[in-house]
Parts: C-alpha cells; sequence; structure tokens
C-alpha cells in the first residue's frame, strides 16, 4: 500500500503518535472492510477457506496500492514470497494441514515485511520488519478511534441539525402511508418484524470477547495494508557482504606483532599459530570421524537388522540427536577457523581448504547414516511427524554442508550462509505445505506387515484420516498389539481388533453428527469435505 512519509518515520525506535497517520481513501475503505471480514471468517471458526480468503484479500489490497515503478517490484525476494502465498493459500484450502496455515502466514509477513524494505535480503529480517512495521502503524490509528474535538463536534451538530427537518417529513408522509395503504402497511409490519429478529439476534452475539476479537482484526489489517518504514534492521544488514574481506587490522601475520595494536594481538591467536591449530583440528577429527563411519558404513548401510531384544527407539532417538549435534558443532567449528584471515593465509591454505573439505564431506556421510537410522526405525515400527522431521532436518543440514564449501572455496560470509540457508529453510516450508503427511502416515501404518499398532496416534489426527481408518480395518486381525491410548498418555492402553474397531467407529459417528453443525463454509477444506461425503456414501 501507500508508503508513509518519512518525516514520520525518521526514527526506527518507538515512536509515540500525537497525530493520525495520513491514510489515502482507500486505504480507509479496506482497513474496516478488512476488519469486517476479519470478524465474519474466523470468529468461532477453524482454519480453512477463511485464512485463503483472507490472505488474498491482503496480498490484493496491498498491490492494489503499489505503484508499477515501486522497488518492490524489482525484489526477486518479494516476487518469490507473493508466489509462496499464493502457493500456500491454495495448500490451506486443499489440505487444510497446519504446515500449510504455517506457511501461508509466514509467507505473508515475509511479504510484507519486503513490501516495507525491498532491498532486504534476510528472511528473518523481513519477518521482524513486517511485526515491527505493523506495530509502528497502530499508534497512528488511535486518534482515529478517539472522540471527535470541538471543531468535528460542531461539524456534526451542523449537519445533524440539517437533516431533522427531512427526517421529520418523512416520518410525517410514511404514517399517512401506512393508514392509506394496507399493502405498505404489511410490508412494513414485515421489515419491522425482520429489523427486530436481527437485533435479537445481533445483542447477544456482541460481547466483550467479541469485541477484542474486532479489534484485533482491525489492528491486523491495518498492520497488513498501511506500511510505516522501519529501517534498523536493513541498516544492521547493509554492514554484512557476502564475502570475507581481509582485516590487517586485527589478527598479526606470522608472529610480527604491530606496535599500534599490542593489546589487541595480546587477546588474538596469531595468525600462523590459528593455522596450526586449525590443521591439527581438522586432521585429527578426520581421522576420529573415519572410524566412526567407517563403522557405520559397515553396521548400518549393508544388510542392518536389528537382533531379538535390540532397543531400536533408543538406537534411533538418542543415536540420532547426537549425530545431529556433531554435525553442527562441526559446521560451527569451519565457520569458526573460515571466518577471517586465515582465507587469505596463502602458504597453508590449500591444505587447510582440503582438511576441512573432506570434514565436510565426511559429516555428509554421517547424516547418510543418521537418515539410515532413521529409515530403519519406519521400516520396523511405524511412521510420524518426528520422523518427517528429521528427513526435512536432514535436507537442511546437506544444504549447509553444501554451502560450508562455497564458504571454505568462494570465501563466502557467514551473512552469505545464513540468507542461503533462510531460503532453504522456507522452500522446506513450502515443500512441507504441499504434502498430504497424515493420509501418507495413515496408509503405511496400517500396513499389514506391521504386528503393532499405536491407533490412539491415527485416531487424534485430523478428521480427513478416518476414511483410510474405516477403509482398512482389515488388518486390525492382524495385530498382536493394538495401542488406543491417545498420544502423550501416562499410561498405555491395548485393545483387541472387536475393540479397536469399536473405537473407529465410535470416532466416525462422533464426527459425522458434528460435522454438520460446526464446519461452515468458513472452515471448508477439499480434504475434509471430501472426507465427509466418503463416510457418507
Amino acid at each position: 500500500m501507500n508508503t508513509i512519509s518519512a518525516s514520520l518515520a525518521a526514527s526506527s525506535g518507538p515512536v509515540v503518535r500525537r497525530v493520525p497517520l495520513p491514510l489515502t481513501a482507500l486505504q480507509k475503505l479496506l482497513i474496516p472492510m478488512g476488519a469486517v471480514l476479519f470478524d465474519l471468517l474466523f470468529w468461532n471458526q477453524e482454519t480453512g477457506l477463511n485464512l485463503a480468503l483472507y490472505t488474498v484479500f491482503v496480498v490484493g489490497a496491498t498491490l492494489a496500492g503499489l505503484p508499477r515503478h515501486a522497488a518492490a517490484w524489482r525484489s526477486g525476494y518479494f516476487r518469490l514470497m507473493l508466489a509462496g502465498t499464493l502457493l500456500s493459500a491454495g495448500c490451506v484450502v486443499w489440505y487444510g494441514s497446519g504446515a500449510a496455515c504455517l506457511a501461508c502466514v509466514a509467507s505473508l509477513a515475509m511479504l510484507l515485511g519486503y513490501l516495507n524494505q525491498p532491498h532486504l535480503k534476510l528472511v528473518v529480517y523481513a519477518l521482524l520488519t513486517a511485526v515491527a512495521g505493523a506495530a509502528r502503524v497502530l499508534p497512528g490509528l488511535v486518534p482515529y478511534l478517539s472522540m471527535p474535538k470541538s471543531a468535528g463536534w460542531g461539524r456534526t451538530r451542523f449537519y445533524g441539525r440539517l437533516l431533522v427537518l427531512p427526517l421529520v417529513v418523512l416520518g410525517v408522509f410514511h404514517v399517512l402511508f401506512v393508514l392509506a395503504n394496507p399493502v405498505y402497511a404489511r410490508l412494513t409490519d414485515t421489515v419491522l418484524l425482520h429489523l427486530g429478529e436481527w437485533l435479537a439476534a445481533l445483542l447477544p452475539a456482541i460481547s466483550v470477547p467479541h469485541l477484542l476479537f474486532f479489534l484485533l482484526g482491525l489492528a491486523l489489517t491495518a498492520g497488513a495494508l498501511v506500511v510505516v518504514p522501519f529501517h534498523f534492521l536493513l541498516d544492521h544488514e547493509s554492514r554484512f557482504g557476502e564475502f570475507v574481506r581481509r582485516q590487517r587490522d586485527q589478527v598479526a601475520s606470522f608472529g610480527v606483532r604491530r606496535p599500534d595494536f599490542r593489546s589487541r594481538d595480546r587477546r588474538t591467536l596469531d595468525l600462523r599459530k590459528e593455522y596450526l591449530a586449525a590443521l591439527a583440528v581438522f586432521g585429527l577429527v578426520n581421522v576420529l570421524l573415519l572410524v566412526v563411519n567407517v563403522i557405520d558404513i559397515r553396521w548400518i548401510w549393508f544388510g542392518f537388522r536389528p537382533e531379538p531384544g535390540f532397543d531400536l527407539t533408543q538406537f534411533v532417538h538418542e543415536g540420532t540427536y547426537v549425530l545431529i549435534l556433531s554435525i553442527l558443532v562441526a559446521m560451527g567449528i569451519v565457520l569458526w577457523f573460515f571466518r577471517r584471515n586465515l582465507n587469505f593465509y596463502q602458504q597453508g591454505l590449500p591444505a587447510l581448504r582440503w582438511g576441512a573439505t573432506v570434514w565436510v564431506l565426511q559429516n555428509a556421510v554421517l547424516a547418510v547414516s543418521v537418515g539410515l537410522r532413521n529409515y530403519y526405525y519406519i521400516l520396523h515400527t511405524e511412521l510420524a511427524y518426528k520422523r518427517i522431521g528429521v528427513y526435512g532436518f536432514l535436507l537442511l543440514t546437506l544444504f549447509g554442508l553444501l554451502t560450508v564449501l562455497l564458504k571454505i572455496w568462494q570465501r563466502r560470509s557467514a551473512y552469505s550462509l545464513v540468507r542461503l540457508n533462510g531460503l532453504a529453510a522456507y522452500g522446506l516450508l513450502l515443500l512441507l505445505a504441499l504434502g498430504n503427511w497424515e493420509i501418507w502416515i495413515a496408509r503405511y501404518n496400517l500396513s499389514p506387515r506391521f504386528q503393532t499398532l499405536n491407533l490412539g496416534f491415527l485416531l487424534a489426527m485430523p478428521e480427513r484420516v478416518l476414511p483410510e481408518l474405516a477403509a482398512r480395518q482389515t488388518v486390525l486381525d492382524g495385530m498382536t498389539r493394538i495401542i488406543i491410548s491417545p498420544p502423550g498418555a501416562y499410561t498405555e492402553t491395548t485393545a483387541t481388533p472387536t475393540e479397536a474397531r469399536a473405537a473407529i467407529r465410535l470416532r466416525i459417528q462422533q464426527w459425522q453428527q458434528n460435522y454438520p453443525q460446526y464446519h461452515h463454509w468458513q472452515s471448508w477444506t477439499h480434504a475434509e469435505s471430501a472426507a465427509y461425503e466418503t463416510l457418507r456414501d
């Protein structure tokens, strides 16, 4: 939307505004319209079509007030967030999953952040800029909600007196027409009756929580449609570059101390000593990690079969977390040694780079071993949200290792790595939004090859999973252990196949009774509607 002049936002800190923000005519129309739309879509409703409609409204209003020559159109990040917002909004309507809703809200917020400061690059800074900009809008709207001053009140009285005579004349003629025309009299009674019913239904709906909810919608809409420049994070980001620069005034070279920086040299390792320390670290940990990788390759990669009594849960959970932590520590050590002038130490740079590269590649092998541990757990037990999350994290880890190689060989800065990995994290969020994960989890866990089924976990999933449970009840007969206690229960409750079928039927019956009563068009999703129609047929 139209950007507020820089005079109102010269300071990037919190500002107490004593005058209202100068709003355009389009903004004065769209802000109350958006507040009413927010209340209509979200009050006492679940998330579904309402989130997509409100997102489209904000995006449409934003683009309607954006000039063609605006800097935001030249920002690739802005266009990326625009495409991601529309894509995730479509996923919300189609699946209604939590990942899709999170991706939609995050994409919209970052879109507004890049609209506020089109030259931003970090996605986290764009998100924070959107929040800070919206917070700076709210104080400027308070004068619009306050009582009119003396001049405004005088104008109101003037127009009020001006309308008294027309209203009196209108009332007189209305009474005459009621007395003279019975059809008009019946029409008047009908209108007054419907008006009374509407007021009777409206007054109980007006409550303090509802009023606060409406004010929340007003604040969110205003924060999205009114842009107050927030430069603090852009100024902070502008200090960083894509590549490491040689800093001659911080680290001594070859043991020669400069007399002007003696105190600083005492606190900093000599460049040669730092090189030897890095070479020793990379050499020793490469040998240690080679031993670990050889063990994992021989034990896990080929022909792994858990022995009877083998604790597969401990093997996966504890081993996975520890190995992931070791990979993150390794990445941190590489970033530390290549943070400054070691990137320019020509005498030992080739050996240092190759040592670090071998270490990064070995960590990639270790990440593959973690993925295999996760795969064996899924193969022998069940598929769950955490197992999918581990693979998502491993994808980010492998991408992060690739960016570490870029830092080693191209002298990339830490800022460059944060920027690239932030984009990768956003891409993963969109990928998760595109997946119908609950359905895939239910289909996999209800496979006949398993002897144990955590039915309580499946029953606690969103209702779009219920047709899968109803269609695959025959696999319950082959189960030796069926857990029906909900996730997180302190005690584990098991059931027979007959009791498990009864639990599924009860869950389906409850949803079939509640869905028409509590689900309206605002919370409609394609997956949930299709599930209801399938069960009804």
